[in-house]
Formats: C-alpha cells, structure tokens, sequence
C-alpha cells in the first residue's frame, strides 16, 4: 500500500489504471518525508524504509504492469515490453542526516533522484522562502558534498523547494545535467518555488530540464490550475531557455486544489491543447518525455 492505497487502483490523481489511460510509460515516484512530523532524523530514516519497503511490495504485487527501473536502458525495455517504467526518488534530503554513506545506500536500494530540500533547512542546505536572507544562503559544506557525490553515482540533484542561493551553489557544482523537478517560470508567478529567467538559462545550459508543477498556486495569480496557465509556463520557458528544457512535472499527489487535469489519466489533454497551441509533433514528444529521457541518459 502507498500511503494507505494500493498502487493498481485508488482514488488519487495518480495509479496503474490511470496511467495506463493516459498513455503514461515512465513515472518519478517520490518518497516524501516531512521530519517535522518524525521525532528524529533517525526516524525520519526508518520510516522512509518502511515506505521503500511498501514501495516494492506494491510494485511485486503489480509486476505483469509496473517494474522499478535503475536507468535509460531498463526504462526503454520495459516501455518496448508494454510495461510502466518506476523511478524511485526520495523529497528531502534531511534522512541523510550528515552520513555520506547514506547516499550508496539510497542508490542501491534503487533512488535515481534526490530533491535536496523539502521546506525546512537541513544538512544540505536552505529550502525556497520569503525570507531573503534564507533565499539567499547556498548549500552547506555537507551539501556540496552530497551534490558531488551524487553525481559520482548517477542520482539526479532536483532544486525544486531549494533557496536560489543553494541553486546557484548546484550549477557551479554540476558537470551533468540537473533537474527542476516540479518548479515554474516566476515570471509568470511571482511564487518562491519557481524559477526566475536567469535561473532556467543556467539549468537548460547546464542540459536539466524543468517539469511543469500543476499545482494553481504556482501556475497563476488566480488559480485556477487550468490548461492554459500550464501552456503559458511551457512558452514562457521555451521562450527564455529552450524547447529542450521543459518536461511534465505535474506533482500529483502532493497538492489539493483546482486542476483541470484532475488526474493523469488526462494528459491527452494537455497534448491536444499543446497541439492546438502550434507545438509540432516532435516539440510535444520532447515535452512529455524525450527531453527528460535525454537526462536520465
């Protein structure tokens, strides 16, 4: 069970039924670990293991449907074999708790993906805030660290809910490509969770990608979640850094609120309206999972 729902069939935004309807064959699974809710980081730890461990139950019980997949090419034989590709990451950093060690014990139990910060300050570094002083502290000695190590073992650095000083540390550091995971353009919407102009310049040069968070209150003022804010996030950011960088971030399951795509099963939505838009064919594969695919290679 994840999170008291079976993975095949529940009534979230996303499961193996709905993403079968919306044609989705590669989806980013995020362990998310609130420590404020934990009484130490070392239960923090232990109850990340404990959903690692429904984790995989729910993937054995789905097998025939869904397989953990550890790169590109497991993501590409499992698409060619009719089955749903899972990559496993984990939504903060805190569990690694100053241990370096921790790191290789992630990678091996299968996490490709690490958001460095949740919204709290922890051994990484600062999380995004309407604290300037906190926007602007960078990654810890620790942090550095982790990043490097990081890209030593083949685990993506995601700066979504990082502070812009810790961003800038992250493109300094980085000699593969980074990632955004669910993060918008702030000019569009003034929210400390997207990214400025200058920031999606550095994450497109550095070859990351930005995943387009669904969630209204990163979209627009007035929060309606609806396609065509999507839309305008998607040109504002092809506009400033690319058609390569954009991806789907969507961050279903980790919001409530108005969303026209109400679930995954809708993507087809979004394509059609980005086809209506006068995205080619081929800007619309990038967009949904060539580019991101590209930095997973």
């Amino acid at each position: 069970m994840l999170d008291g729902r079976a993975l095949y069939q529940n009534s979230g935004m996303l499961s193996i039924e709905k993403m079968l309807q919306g044609s989705v064959f590669c989806q980013f699974f995020a362990i998310y670990i609130n420590t404020a809710n934990q009484e130490s980081l070392s239960a923090s730890y232990e109850h990340f293991l404990k959903i690692h461990n429904n984790f995989m139950e729910e993937l054995d019980r789905n097998r025939t449907h869904i397989t953990l997949a550890r790169n590109a090419k497991e993501i590409s034989a499992l698409r060619n074999d009719g089955r749903i590709a899972a990559v496993l990451t984990l939504e903060e950093g805190a569990i690694l708790d100053n241990e370096l060690r921790r790191l290789d014990e992630l990678y091996e139990m299968g996490v490709r993906l690490i958001t460095l910060t949740w919204n709290h300050e922890n051994c990484i570094g600062f999380p995004n805030s309407t604290d300037p002083e906190i926007m602007e502290k960078g990654l810890k000695a620790f942090g550095i660290q982790t990043v490097e190590r990081m890209q030593e073992l083949g685990i993506l650095a995601d700066v979504s809910h990082l502070s812009d000083g810790g961003f800038w540390d992250v493109v300094k550091l980085s000699k593969k490509p980074f990632v955004a995971s669910h993060s918008n353009a702030r000019f569009l919407c003034g929210h400390t969770r997207n990214l400025t102009d200058e920031m999606l310049k550095a994450l497109a040069g550095a070859g990351g990608v930005t995943g387009i968070n669904f969630y209204h209150k990163f979209l627009g003022d007035n929060e309606t979640g609806s396609i065509e804010q999507m839309l305008a996030h998607i040109k504002h950011i092809q506009k400033v850094a690319g058609i390569d960088s954009i991806a789907l971030g969507s961050d279903f399951d980790g919001f409530k609120g108005p969303c026209e795509l109400s679930d995954c099963s809708q993507f087809p939505l979004l394509t059609d309206a980005l086809s209506k838009a006068g995205f080619k064919d081929g800007e619309i594969e990038k967009i949904c999972w060539k580019n991101a695919m590209r930095v997973i290679e």
